[in-house]
């Protein structure tokens, strides 16, 4: 049995990921725990625990926090000498942080299959080097082995080991709204989205499936039974891909399980159809991707293909079923303004949009608008610069008062959506210096503002005085 330690800074909800791996390597038969550095001392746990596997999932700008804390607890372990490996979008995209020190293995793709025959191979007593999806710094060589195929029959993966979160967060497990995933896989080709370069990984494989509609509503049921649960958020990039699954969907959870949920949709793939199979199976809420007001930058730039006319009216149709819908915009694109910015604040309210999340662009390395950015001059500094979070400040080359203007308007974007009238007031707001008062002062706006929406739109579930204040607590102190 080989001993495995998952190391997270932080927990906003469910990681399907990490989750998956977990139940995978426990059904082999090997012991999988938990550490959070937002409230334990993760170095001092790996002491306690003594693992053999050390796991990191790493989103781009997270990586070195985790590269210095792998370090760390590598320096506590020195006598144990764990394997420390690392997966996730990140080190997907660039397996080159093999060469940082301390990283022993880096994960290509997906990881159920490769970390239970990493598990397997170090409880036989040594390392098999040619294990697929792996890259393994061995003695200083690098080892870098093929993807195995994608997993198509998600129904055969065990259910995803939640206890391992809910044991050790007490804000995710006592939620009422709780996260799942039905699917994997996005078929578009956005710029700005890893997926194209995913598919370059995974060259041949079928863009897009589904688990079977039992599956889910097992594990939705097996989480009710035993956890509190009002709302369910599924995670899945597209969820309305499919009709004829999304018909299936609608006839079985709306009568096995009767629970409200929230998914993601495209605009251009709203039907009057997919509305009513939505509405019967109990969305009350979805959400899409508007990213942006101009159809330049919209359809050229991010490679959305889709028509104003087109969004404004899916956001009609949803409205008028009673599905709250919120939406993803990007601010401060290269090539565009602020005035562009305002625009799309303005196609947010014409769309009828409940709640506008607003994410100042980051250009992710290996995206094309990422590369697009770079090669163009329009970046300030490299994509080392690049934050955890994505609505601090941008990293664009632009004159500096559009520049914190374009900051300011992340804050104001959402309050500008619900009241159009405020536009005025929100030009001269945005003219505001970034510094410590302003910063601050926005900063409880816009997270009041979204606290508010959340709670009453988006997740409008009953909750306890007990279980707000928690939330609520955790929602404030989260980074991203």
């Amino acid at each position: 049995m080989a001993k495995v330690l998952w190391v997270e800074k932080q927990i906003d909800y469910e990681p399907q990921g990490v989750m998956s791996m977990a139940a995978v390597l426990k059904e082999a038969g090997h012991d999988v725990q938990l550490t959070i550095a937002a409230q334990e001392n993760p170095v001092e746990f790996a002491k306690s625990y003594q693992p053999d596997i050390i796991g990191y999932s790493m989103m781009t700008g997270s990586q070195h926090y985790y590269f210095k804390l792998n370090r760390a607890i590598k320096q506590a372990l020195n006598g144990n000498k764990p394997m420390s490996v690392f997966g996730g979008p990140h080190a997907t995209f660039f397996p080159d942080i093999i060469h940082e020190p301390g990283v022993d293995g880096v994960c290509v793709g997906e990881g159920e299959g490769p970390m239970v025959d990493l598990a397997n191979s170090l409880d036989k007593g040594g390392l098999d080097p040619n294990i697929p999806n792996w890259w393994f710094d061995i003695d200083g060589e690098i080892v870098k082995n093929p993807v195995r195929p994608l997993i198509r029959k998600l129904g055969d993966l065990p259910m995803p080991d939640r206890e391992l979160i809910y044991s050790k967060h007490a804000v995710t497990s006592t939620s009422p709204i709780k996260h799942f995933m039905a699917s994997r896989g996005c078929p578009y080709n956005c710029t700005y989205c890893f997926n194209h370069a995913w598919y370059q990984i995974y060259t041949r494989e079928k863009r897009g499936y589904q688990r079977s509609v039992e599956s889910v509503i097992e594990e939705v049921n097996w989480v009710r039974e035993r956890y509190p649960l009002e709302q369910v958020v599924f995670l899945d990039d597209l969820f309305i891909i499919f009709v004829d699954w999304l018909e299936e969907f609608a006839e079985k959870f709306s009568k096995e399980v009767g629970l409200p949920f929230f998914a993601n949709v495209r605009s251009n793939l709203i039907t009057p159809e997919k509305v009513a199979l939505l509405k019967k199976a109990g969305a009350n809420t979805v959400s899409m991707g508007i990213e942006a007001g101009n159809d330049r930058l919209r359809n050229d730039l991010l490679k959305r293909k889709m028509s104003r006319e087109t969004i404004i009216e899916s956001g009609r149709m949803l409205h008028e079923a009673g599905i709250n819908l919120t939406a993803t915009n990007i601010l401060a694109l290269p090539t565009g303004s602020l005035e562009d910015d305002i625009d799309t604040m303005r196609l947010n309210a014409e769309a009828k949009v409940k709640y506008a999340h607003a994410f100042l662009f980051q250009p992710y390395p290996a995206t094309e608008l990422g590369e697009f950015t770079k090669q163009n001059g329009h970046m300030a500094g490299s994509f080392e610069d690049i934050g955890a979070i994505a609505w601090d400040s941008s990293i664009l080359v632009r004159n500096d008062k559009e520049k914190m203007q374009m900051e300011n308007l992340q804050r104001w974007f959402a309050i500008g959506v619900e009241f159009p009238w405020m536009e005025p007031l929100i030009r001269l707001a945005i003219k505001a210096p970034r510094n410590k008062v302003f910063d601050t002062l926005y900063w409880w706006i816009h997270k009041l503002f979204k606290g508010w929406a959340i709670t009453h739109r988006v997740h409008p579930i009953k909750i306890t005085p007990k279980v707000l204040w928690t939330n609520a607590k955790h929602f404030m102190q989260m980074e991203a």
